[in-house]
């Protein structure tokens, strides 16, 4: 779908804020408990909404806030369904990344599409029975085994903990996408959206692997929220690869502030909304593949 400008908080990133964070290598993100809070932050946030609240239009083109909670249900059944009660999944092949993506969004409009027809309180209802199901399962999995592979991360096999990572950043952002259209806060606790950035920022390798830099050269990205998050794109000989914090002497260093990077990474705002809101220091150049980057299957 196409990207939106949203109301984001006109504020560009400021160059350094924060302390410098040293590099060290990406860990495994195991985030198994954090669907359990989550769940019950957007059961308490859907059952304070006015009834006008509801048909509000979101950054997600076409789907007001109803929409998006539908659309949130749909994900939570589907993974139990076909996950814990390992309902068959319909068959079918795909051609492509391309084909995949189309396939997924028109089973996502089917759903919102039917889901119109239930009242804002039976959806809401529904969702208090599923969130609970869904953060259970999620905790009683083993991190290490096979997971659905993160295709926006480049990858066909991903292990379990890196497919829970990316379902916490669509159940995250996608409440975002309510808060933001209510104008409610927003999710902002570093646990929260700590692992959501890391995982975003692990489609960064993936998105750079056709820019060409000189062995050694290196981009860092640092997003500040209440705390910073940074990821540093070092480009090797055999091609980009990621580590956690900053690199000393980048090529290239872009900030931007929480809000806008996970609009930007979502398909929420464009890329060229993001680079005004950011700071770019050194290569320019360098940067510029970043306000391309998208983290989620689109």
């Amino acid at each position: 779908g196409r990207r939106l400008d949203s109301p984001v908080r006109k504020r560009r990133a400021s160059a350094i804020s924060f302390p410098f964070m040293p590099l060290h290598p990406v860990q495994p993100l195991l985030v198994a408990d954090r669907f359990a809070g989550l769940g019950a932050a957007l059961i308490g946030l859907l059952r304070s909404l006015r009834e006008e609240q509801w048909s509000l239009p979101t950054v997600c083109p076409a789907w007001s806030v109803k929409d998006v909670a539908a659309h949130l249900l749909d994900t939570a059944c589907r993974r139990l369904s076909f996950g814990r009660d390992r309902l068959a999944r319909p068959g079918r092949s795909f051609a492509g990344y391309r084909d995949l993506v189309d396939f997924l969004n028109e089973l996502n409009a089917q759903w919102v599409e039917a889901a119109r027809r239930l009242s804002p309180r039976l959806l809401t209802d529904f969702l208090a029975i599923v969130e609970p199901q869904l953060a259970e399962y999620f905790q009683a999995l083993d991190p290490w085994s096979p997971g659905i592979p993160v295709a926006w991360a480049g990858e066909s096999e991903s292990p379990l903990w890196f497919d829970l990572a990316r379902e916490l950043t669509e159940r995250w952002h996608h409440q975002q996408q309510i808060r933001l259209a209510i104008g409610a806060p927003p999710l902002d606790d570093p646990s929260l959206s700590g692992p959501v950035l890391e995982t975003f920022l692990r489609a960064l390798p993936h998105r750079y692997r056709d820019v060409e830099a000189p062995a050694g050269a290196c981009l860092v990205v640092r997003i500040e929220g209440k705390v910073p998050y940074a990821s540093t794109l070092p480009r090797e000989d055999a091609g980009w690869s990621l580590l956690a914090g900053e690199a000393a002497v980048p090529a290239s260093r872009l900030v931007l502030p929480e809000e806008p990077a996970w609009l930007l990474l979502t398909k929420g705002m464009s890329g060229e909304a993001a680079r005004e809101r950011a700071a770019v220091e050194g290569d320019a150049r360098l940067a510029a593949p970043f306000f391309g980057v998208v983290a989620v299957m689109g």
